[in-house]
């Protein structure tokens, strides 16, 4: 069994329970509890070296407006691609150690209290970090995005650039006040370990680090560069000669013109049974890279993922729940009762709203049967997610609250930073109240584009500071997110229906600013294991911020404007890479939760009601897990059982397909399990590096591809670019309901 400290271990240690009622001090730790976290982060530090330095500022700025760029540009397309903090991370070592080499040296006002040099020596590992973080800013998504998407190309109503950039620059900002309220609980204590941080940290000392190769091996200078070579040439094959790669459904190969067969073999849109993608992008798409996640977290999304997909999706479609065989049996779209894609366009009046006499003309809207338990499985993970917090956690953060303000234990790392100067909690909290005055004035001057009242805004606020907590902890032990995305739909939709646009702004504000909070979060804990100030890790994160929200929404304006059809599948042809396929996701959302609303879809005037078990289940199961440890304390494997991780594993699907799931899966397993058991020598020594290599080489191709072949619209037409060779595994197979290209049953 691996070792407990892999588990989602608790806020307090028993020494720092005994502390919390003494005032008599404890011995310090001389290294983290956590074993991966011992394995791979320095316990020294080296308060002299210069952090704010002028090379810093130049190439962190540039990186984050390089990834946010790419990003944006990439996001669109069919097959989204991520370009990790992880890329400008290598990129900007040589241009560092150039600048340090060429850039002057000189003393400016010497003598006085201002001196400063724009070269202070050689560049050193806290700079790198700082432009990492520059760097993560730009590495994520922008998800207020997506309401400028929806509006402007799906729904094709205005929105102003000005009122775009306050959504966007609000929403990312607005979750600083979350995370400064809440640091104390999930950066400081030890068993917050962000598994995530641990590829950076692995990637920063074996760049920074002199290491003696092993007799008869290689340094992690040695191996990351070789991995990063073979990544970087490998991708040319999924990528752009044989994208076949990215999907293997090998069974439809077998039943070319099986409709059954090919349900079951697809990876994009069936079950995926025994498909699997030789392709980084495929594995790390949605979920992350499987190199950076605990096995116990690996078996608990395997576990959610075969019991979604492989268990409840057959039942519930072969005896044809919800009209079930009428519809694809994977699919986002929305349709009408007889299988037709619904109009949406058609039920909307001229003010924006619902037009319910159109949609009672029209007739219910369905889903397919995945799609809409998936709106189940997120209802579960919400409640699992409460109840796994409060049993499992509960005591340990009433005692952290009770002791916050005394003294107490620490490990060796915030040892090390209690020697800095922390940043002032009042910094945080002007940030928190300035913007979410700012959004009030947004919202209401702007109401005839945002749609969303005072009120909503003070009422998403509440929602994300109460969640940050327990989706913080859940975060930062198992290295899974689950999202407040659909509770926040469901509660606007009842409250406030037929706007789709107030549902989606509650909804970018409740969610994103907690998702937000997290990202910061995850930054102050890798500048805490790096040892960077606090003070110099705000600036960056808040510089980095406003550069990235910038960033992000002009590509996207520009790419909105110029390119033909955009995210409008209807109208592009079948090898256009224009797609959107998350924005069609996020716009299905809109239409669901905010133009008809939940009551018309999951409520008494719906189809969909009975789903609303899924918020009791949720609860239940947790509750289950906690008996069965004080029944059976000594079957270990019992702890490492977390259910809001295993319920929510299919919160990425759709988007993400069976293939992203199954590919993950089998490599983490390998990772996590296999070399972590019986190398763990290796393990510690070359699986994050190997992380960050495949990371970087994938991005460096993919952009090489595009710029050299993309952009004159050369590519390869043969069977080996059919990204699935499964056509007829979207066919329904309801008796009398016919669509094009599919057989009639």
């Amino acid at each position: 069994m691996d070792s407990p400290d892999q588990i989602a271990a608790p806020l307090l240690n028993d020494a720092e329970r005994s502390e919390s009622s003494s005032s008599s001090p404890a011995p310090e730790e001389e290294n983290s509890p956590i074993e991966q976290v011992a394995a791979t982060v320095s316990t020294g530090d080296d308060p002299s070296l210069p952090v704010l330095t002028f090379r810093m500022w130049v190439l962190g700025s540039l990186s984050c407006a390089l990834l946010s760029f790419l990003n944006q540009f990439f996001w669109y397309r069919k097959e989204p691609l991520a370009i990790t903090a992880i890329s400008a991370q290598i990129a900007v070592v040589p241009l560092g150690h150039l600048m340090a080499r060429t850039v002057t040296d000189r003393v400016f006002l010497k003598g006085t209290r201002w001196e400063f040099t724009l070269n202070p020596g050689p560049f050193n590992v806290k700079e790198h970090v700082l432009v990492t973080i520059f760097a993560n800013s730009g590495a994520g998504t922008v998800y207020a995005i997506h309401i400028v998407t929806a509006v402007k190309v799906f729904y094709k109503e205005n929105i102003t650039f000005f009122v775009s950039l306050l959504v966007v620059l609000t929403t990312q900002i607005l979750g600083f006040g979350w995370a400064g309220i809440f640091r104390r609980y999930l950066v400081e204590p030890a068993a917050m370990w962000w598994p995530v941080n641990m590829v950076q940290v692995s990637l920063f000392r074996a760049l920074h680090e002199k290491e003696k190769r092993p007799k008869g091996g290689l340094s992690r200078n040695q191996f990351f560069l070789i991995a990063f070579i073979c990544s970087f040439a490998y991708y040319a094959f999924p990528g752009y000669l044989f994208s076949m790669l990215t999907s293997l459904s090998w069974i439809c190969w077998i039943f070319p013109t099986s409709v059954l067969a090919q349900q079951l073999g697809s990876g994009l849109n069936g079950l995926g049974i025994g498909v699997v993608g030789i392709d980084w992008s495929t594995v790390s798409a949605y979920l992350g890279s499987p190199l950076a996640s605990p096995w116990f977290a690996t078996a608990n999304v395997a576990a959610g993922f075969v019991l979604i997909m492989y268990v409840l999706e057959p039942i519930f479609y072969w005896f044809n729940v919800y009209k079930a065989k009428t519809f694809p049996i994977f699919s986002d779209e929305l349709f009408t009762s007889t299988g037709k894609i619904y109009n949406i366009s058609s039920i909307i009046d001229s003010n924006f709203h619902l037009d319910v006499e159109a949609y009672e003309k029209n007739g219910p809207l369905y889903l397919s049967t995945f799609f809409s338990m998936t709106y189940g499985v997120g209802f579960a993970a919400l409640t699992a997610t409460l109840a796994h917090v409060l049993l499992f956690h509960g005591r340990e953060i009433w005692q952290l609250s009770a002791s916050a303000f005394r003294e107490k234990r620490m490990d060796v790392h915030t040892r090390l930073m209690s020697r800095y100067k922390q940043v002032p909690e009042w910094w945080f909290l002007s940030i928190l109240v300035l913007n979410i005055a700012a959004t009030i004035f947004a919202c209401e001057y702007y109401n005839d584009q945002l749609q969303l009242p005072w009120w909503g805004v003070l009422f998403a606020c509440g929602l994300a500071l109460f969640f940050t907590l327990p989706i913080g902890i859940i975060t930062a032990t198992t290295n899974q997110t689950p999202g407040l995305n659909i509770i926040t739909e469901y509660i606007i939709g009842y409250i406030y229906p037929g706007r789709p646009v107030a549902n989606i702004c509650f909804k970018v504000y409740g969610y994103i600013s907690m998702s937000q909070a997290l990202t910061f979060l995850q930054d102050f804990k890798l500048g805490h294991y790096m040892k960077i100030p606090p003070r110099t890790m705000f600036m960056a994160q808040v510089l980095g911020t406003f550069i990235a929200a910038l960033v992000y929404l002009g590509t996207a304006w520009w790419l909105m404007e110029t390119i033909p059809n955009i995210c409008e599948t209807a109208l592009l042809s079948s090898d256009n890479p224009w797609t959107c396929p998350s924005d069609h996701v996020f716009y299905d959302a809109s239409v669901i939760w905010g133009l008809i609303g939940p009551r018309r879809i999951f409520g008494d005037l719906g189809t969909y009601a009975a789903v609303n078990w899924f918020f009791l289940v949720g609860a239940i199961a947790p509750l289950l897990v906690w008996f069965a440890t004080k029944a059976f304390p000594e079957q270990e494997w019992i702890r490492f059982i977390n259910m809001p991780v295993l319920i929510g594993a299919t919160g990425m699907m759709p988007p993400a397909t069976a293939v992203n799931y199954t590919s993950w899966v089998i490599v983490g397993f390998l990772s996590g399990f296999v070399v972590y058991r019986y190398r763990p020598g290796w393990y510690r020594q070359y699986n994050y590096v190997l992380s960050g290599a495949l990371d970087a080489g994938l991005a460096f191709m993919a952009v090489l591809l595009y710029f050299c072949l993309g952009l004159e619209g050369i590519s390869l037409n043969w069977w080996g670019n059919d990204l699935d060779g499964c056509s007829l595994a979207s066919c329904p197979t309801e008796v009398g309901v016919l669509s094009d290209g599919c057989p009639a049953y």
